[in-house]
C-alpha cells in the first residue's frame, strides 16, 4: 500500500524589487477594487502558493517613488529618505504571456495601502518586492477548507479557481452584505457560503465561527486555510482542532490584521 504524503512543502524565492506601472484599476465590488499592474520588471515572477504574498511600498502620495536596492543583509532604503509605508497583498492573477500582475485592494478608508487604491490611476508607479517563499498545499486531502473576512478573499478566490475538478472545497467567507459578494471560476466541487455583518463592525464579530459551528462538514482528511482578523482566525482555529478534530498541522490560521492594530500581518 502506499501512503500518500500530505505534508505541505515549502518553497524559498529569489527577492527582487520591481518597479511597475499601473495599466488598469476596476471595481470587483463597491469595496474591492483590483489593480492591474504591468512592466519589464515583472518578467520572472513567481507565485506557486494561493497563500503567497508580496511587499508593496507606498511612497507619500505625491513624492517620487522610495526605490530600495538589495544588499548582502537584505533591503537598503535611502538614508536621505523616509522610509516608506509596506503592506503584505496577495498576487491575485499573474499572465506570464502579457508580464501583469492583478492586486485586490479592500477600500476600508483609512491607512497608507487603502489610501493608495482609492486615488490609483492608469500609469502611476509602484514598488513591489517578493514573493520571498510560497507554502504547497499537496493536492491529496479528501477535501479542503476555506475561512476569512474581505481581506482573506484575493487568497480564498484564487485558491476556489486553482483547485482541480478531482477536489472537494467549502468556503465561508465574510463581507460586509450581498454586495461584496463575488463570482469565481471555478472548476472543483465547491460550496460557498456567504456570511453578511450587515452593519457588524468588522474584526469585532463571531460571525464566521457561528456559522462554521452550523455546518456539516465533509468526512476525511482536510487541509483549512483560515485568515482574516488574528483574534477570529485563532477562534477558528480552536474550534476546528477541539470540537471537529482536524489535524492542527494541517490547518494555516493566519491573522492578515489585528483590530486596532496598524500593519500587523503576521509573517508568512
Amino acid at each position: 500500500m502506499s501512503v500518500i504524503n500530505k505534508t505541505p512543502q515549502r518553497i524559498r524565492h529569489e527577492i527582487r524589487i520591481r518597479v511597475v506601472e499601473v495599466q488598469a484599476v476596476r471595481h470587483l465590488t463597491p469595496l474591492m477594487l483590483r489593480v492591474t499592474l504591468a512592466g519589464d520588471d515583472l518578467e520572472g515572477f513567481v507565485s506557486p502558493g494561493y497563500g503567497d504574498h508580496i511587499k508593496i511600498l507606498f511612497s507619500p502620495l505625491g513624492e517620487d517613488l522610495i526605490v530600495p536596492t538589495l544588499g548582502p543583509n537584505g533591503v537598503i532604503f535611502p538614508e536621505d529618505r523616509p522610509k516608506p509605508e509596506m503592506r503584505d497583498y496577495t498576487p491575485r492573477n499573474y499572465h506570464a504571456a502579457t508580464n501583469t500582475l492583478d492586486v485586490d485592494f479592500v477600500l476600508h478608508g483609512d491607512g497608507p495601502a487603502s489610501s493608495w487604491a482609492a486615488q490609483a490611476a492608469v500609469g502611476q508607479k509602484l514598488v513591489i518586492g517578493g514573493p520571498r517563499g510560497s507554502m504547497i498545499i499537496p493536492d491529496a486531502f479528501d477535501w479542503y477548507l476555506l475561512a476569512g473576512d474581505e481581506t482573506a478573499l484575493p487568497a480564498i478566490g484564487r485558491r476556489l479557481e486553482e483547485l482541480p475538478a478531482s477536489s472537494k472545497v467549502v468556503a465561508v467567507i465574510e463581507v460586509a452584505g450581498k454586495e461584496e459578494e463575488q463570482t469565481f471560476d471555478v472548476k472543483a466541487n465547491a460550496e460557498i457560503i456567504w456570511v453578511h455583518r450587515n452593519g457588524l463592525e468588522p474584526g469585532n464579530n463571531d460571525l464566521l465561527l457561528r456559522k462554521l459551528e452550523t455546518l456539516t462538514l465533509p468526512e476525511g482528511d482536510c487541509y483549512a486555510f483560515v485568515a482574516g482578523e488574528s483574534t477570529i482566525s485563532k477562534a477558528i482555529r480552536g474550534h476546528l482542532v477541539e470540537r471537529r478534530g482536524l489535524n492542527d498541522e494541517w490547518i494555516k490560521a493566519s491573522g492578515y490584521w489585528l483590530r486596532g492594530v496598524a500593519d500587523a500581518h503576521e509573517p508568512h
